[in-house]
């Protein structure tokens, strides 16, 4: 492990001068490039730098208790090399997880997908409920959130609603929460009082750039139709509204939020480079081979990763056997317990197979 640590504070110096170098500075590509490898290199570097320093102040300890030392000195020592100890072993864990392999989405900003699944109206209120949730999460996290399209019902749900979570770090936070998700709850479209359960889908993408995914205009047809749906004057009566057909995978993304019809291209744009983005490396690397309908699943109520239940206040993320009694903090976007839960089960798994 340490000789592994030396390699990465050895690449980290070489960045740090390659960063200082004017044929560098001078290509945008590669300093980005070698600006990004040097972050993520970071906090490896800045730990290990501290793990060296109480190495250090551990032996200098223990070389004393073999000095000639009256007893209370001595116990101080003592204490000292209990406190130092303790704090390698923790420093040690915390390389051992930094040294994992990295999932290289994680820095990204992400495009999430929500659709009501079964269940009908209930399904779509439900799905609006999570999208509130995650711009919650987003706000507390200090990410920013934007609405990329949205297809309501009539009572206020969402058939289907896109939007994107700017802010590092938020793919590695996010990833999770691909799945069905389960409600449990009285409508309010139900007028006998009785519990139904019904489930909306969840999908996030790591949002990608255009550097990373090049779409030929040539592959592309694009269709312009007249907006539905909440809206100002411009609903249905400007072309403003925009149909994006990528013809080699058949992909079809539609945006129509926006009164421009330029703005609508560009916001279906991102979603249609997110989604090629996510096709071509689950095509590339074995490792994320879960492709987007395994992941999201066909939304029936037996496919769930997680079950919100309003009569018993209770949230259950199926994957680990965690239970929470405490919904509304969930629903208000405290999110942080679960995905913590979810990110250590993840490293465990991987700290066994990397022994």
């Amino acid at each position: 492990m340490l000789q592994r640590l030396e390699g990465v504070v050895e690449r980290y110096e070489q960045l740090s001068q390659l960063l200082c170098d004017p044929e560098v500075v001078s290509d945008p590509k590669k300093l980005r490039e070698y600006s990004k490898e040097q972050s993520s290199l970071e906090e490896t570097v800045t730990v290990y730098r501290e793990y060296k320093n109480v190495v250090k102040q551990l032996t200098e300890a223990k070389a004393m208790l073999e000095e000639k030392l009256d007893e209370e000195m001595r116990e101080l020592v003592k204490e000292e090399i209990g406190e130092l100890s303790e704090q390698k072993e923790q420093l040690e864990e915390k390389l051992k997880i930094l040294l994992l392999p990295k999932d290289p989405n994680d820095d990204k900003n992400v495009i999430v997908e929500i659709r009501g699944a079964a269940g009908g109206e209930e399904a779509a209120l439900f799905a609006a409920d999570l999208y509130r949730m995650y711009s919650r999460f987003a706000e507390r996290n200090g990410y920013k959130t934007e609405l990329l399209e949205a297809n309501y019902t009539d009572i206020g749900g969402f058939k289907e609603v896109i939007f994107s979570v700017q802010g590092k770090g938020a793919y590695s936070k996010l990833k999770y929460e691909s799945g069905a998700h389960r409600v449990q709850r009285i409508p309010t479209t139900e007028s006998g009082g009785r519990i139904h359960t019904s489930t909306s889908t969840v999908a996030v993408l790591p949002e990608a750039e255009e550097v990373e995914v090049e779409i030929n205009e040539n592959d592309i047809r694009i269709d312009t139709f007249c907006s539905s749906g909440p809206g100002g004057q411009s609903v249905n009566t400007t072309k403003s509204a925009v149909r994006i057909t990528h013809i080699p995978t058949g992909m079809v993304v539609s945006c129509q939020d926006e009164k421009s019809q330029i703005k609508n291209r560009e916001k279906a744009m991102r979603v249609l480079r997110a989604r090629l983005y996510e096709k071509y490396q689950q095509e590339a690397m074995a490792q994320y081979a879960d492709n987007r309908k395994t992941q999201v699943g066909t939304g029936d109520r037996s496919e769930r990763i997680r079950t919100y239940n309003f009569p018993q206040s209770r949230v259950t993320d199926h994957r680990i056997g965690l239970t929470l009694h405490k919904l509304d903090a969930v629903m208000d976007g405290e999110l942080d317990e679960i995905i913590d839960a979810l990110t250590i089960a993840e490293q465990t798994e991987l700290l066994k197979k990397a022994q």
